[in-house]
């Protein structure tokens, strides 16, 4: 009986003790991170040369936003510009049970007119790289753009250590106003936007201001002792090993960077562990984030050039220029060796090979379906309607109605859009990819892909010679709202029969972006798990905006009421 009646007081004592420490353990619980955004207009010089940007909070790139896994984040974003509307999309971001946080002018909300405020709102449920930028017309071009960098939970480690972590963002700098490149890109005759006139590492680059005239539109502006267009340095200690997250928000150029004599191990790519691989350069495209470990094991009395060179597309740009500064170097002592030169611009295999070496960290892989529920086949081209040259995808080149589809989906407005869906597939037995395309049956269109909720989706991207002869393009392709998996590459034509027979179901990479190489295909994989409308596109300013891109809907009937602050344009006017 004593025995008994100890046992049940030691019993009740744990317990109170277990309450009591319950009480007095601190427990790890979500943050809201709250960032008040004003954009507005400046005049910046990133690359020497002034012209009229757009910056956040008076920045470009703008702040960084730091969370950890499973905060909220709150933007409050002021359009300041007075004359244009703005949005923003949070890239990488899934939105789960936001969709209308995802920041896509006509697809998920109205755009935010001159002199709102609108508020994103939204969780980042996973650690990793991810982007921001704007998504109006072409205004990424701009200088509206950042950093979003997620880490793990406390407690929790990823399969690999580092000392430091650094953001770094990749892109490509016009002179000319994206109105006059977007005017252009409507007109008859044609009128191509041609390749940038610089890169930038960071938001600096460097043009050779000598190179113009007195009487070049411009001479008086730029200016190489502005220390803005200084180059950007990264400064590091010797023995130490630095994550740098690497993302590209080029509006055309893939690019590759390279770390003068320092290797790099790819550990990351667009939020998820890549198992490692050693590269001595990186091919990057527009909207891919990556992180790569760099260990300063070099000569430390001494400072190295960052470089990114264009490639895919013969370079008509000088490089990107960075210094790689080992402390207490001056951050602005140049290096005494020339940059490296990177790979050749149109060394195709290069890139494939890179592309293949990008597989799920063995302790991280999440296993695709084995079959799709539907398969759709994209054939890009390009096509001129009207005498208007454009993008097309199965010959419908992509238009935004002026309601946004998630409203129009959810509202069940039949009116504001066609309510057939694009064609599946295109007629690929016949169909030529090497040849200059014929297709005069081009058409505009604004119909979307209805799915069915949590079924199981194929994409094939099909890439196919340009209206120009022996001219084809490499496509960056963007998913909205959701991770795909990758499960092959090919050159050539796509065959529905014996490809899918190759797909790699064993340990694709998850990524939201994904190149289409030159005459090439792709296939991915994601399940339409996420209730909402969402784009997939190509990642080049210009192409989407010359209709490359579709939409996906699904479950939109499970979300609840739509926030009263995504209206105001299309059948949403009051």
């Amino acid at each position: 009986m004593g025995t008994l009646l100890d046992c049940r007081r030691l019993l009740i004592t744990s317990l109170v003790l277990a309450f009591f420490v319950s009480l007095t353990t601190p427990t790890v619980e979500a943050k809201i991170r709250l960032y008040n955004w004003e954009v507005n207009y400046k005049y910046m010089s990133p690359d020497c040369y002034q012209k009229l940007g757009i910056a956040i909070n008076g920045k470009s790139p703008g702040p960084t936003i730091l969370a950890q896994a499973g905060d909220t984040i709150i933007v409050n974003l002021t359009n300041g510009l007075g004359t244009e509307n703005i949005a923003v999309h949070w890239h990488g971001i899934r939105q789960i049970g936001s969709p209308w946080s995802d920041g896509t002018e006509g697809v998920t909300q109205c755009p935010i007119v001159a002199g709102d405020t609108f508020q994103y709102k939204f969780v980042v449920d996973r650690p990793g790289t991810y982007l921001y930028h704007a998504h109006y017309g072409m205004q990424r071009e701009t200088g509206l753009y950042g950093s979003i960098r997620v880490l793990v939970k406390d407690g929790e480690v990823e399969p690999f250590s580092y000392d430091e972590d650094r953001s770094i963002i990749l892109n490509d700098w016009w002179h000319k106003s994206t109105y006059e490149q977007a005017t252009g890109l409507s007109s008859i005759p044609f009128q191509w936007v041609n390749e940038p006139d610089s890169l930038l590492i960071q938001g600096r680059g460097r043009f050779n201001c000598s190179l113009m005239t007195p009487s070049s539109p411009g001479a008086g502006i730029c200016n190489m002792t502005n220390p803005e267009c200084y180059p950007y340095h990264l400064t590091v200690v010797a023995g130490r090993t630095y994550r740098l997250r690497i993302g590209s928000l080029t509006s055309l150029s893939a690019l590759n960077f390279e770390i003068e004599g320092h290797n790099m191990t790819v550990v990351e790519a667009d939020g998820n562990y890549v198992e490692p691989f050693v590269v001595k350069n990186l091919n990057i495209y527009s909207g891919e984030t990556y992180s790569v470990l760099v260990k300063a094991d070099q000569d430390p009395s001494r400072n190295y050039w960052a470089v990114s060179h264009v490639i895919s597309r013969l370079p008509q740009t000088p490089p990107g220029l960075a210094i790689f500064n080992y402390y207490p170097n001056h951050p602005r002592k140049s290096p005494p060796t020339p940059p490296p030169t990177g790979p050749l611009w149109n060394d195709t295999q290069n890139r494939f090979d890179q592309s293949l070496k990008i597989k799920a960290h063995h302790n991280y892989i999440y296993t695709p379906p084995r079959t799709s529920d539907k398969q759709i086949i994209l054939l890009n081209t390009q096509n001129r309607i009207d005498g208007i040259t454009r993008w097309s995808l199965n010959n419908v080149s992509h238009t935004l109605p002026h309601t946004p589809y998630l409203i129009a989906v959810k509202e069940n407005l039949k009116n504001v859009f066609d309510q057939n869906p694009p064609p599946e597939t295109y007629d690929y037995k016949n169909f030529d990819i090497y040849a200059t395309p014929n297709n005069s049956n081009a058409t505009y269109g604004n119909g979307i892909y209805r799915l069915e909720f949590n079924s199981t989706v194929d994409i094939i991207l099909q890439n196919a010679n340009m209206i120009s002869a022996n001219s084809s393009e490499t496509h960056p392709w963007h998913l909205h709202g959701h991770d795909f998996w990758v499960l092959g590459y090919g050159i050539g034509k796509f065959d529905p029969e014996k490809d899918p027979k190759n797909y790699n179901l064993v340990d694709p990479i998850m990524k939201n972006t994904v190149p289409v190489h030159k005459y090439g295909w792709t296939a991915l994989r994601f399940i339409a798990n996420n209730p909402g409308a969402w784009a997939f596109h190509c990642h080049i300013e210009s192409h989407f905006f010359m209709g490359m891109g579709v939409v996906f809907a699904e479950g939109v009937e499970k979300i609840g009421k739509l926030p009263d602050s995504i209206m105001g344009c299309g059948e949403t006017r009051g």
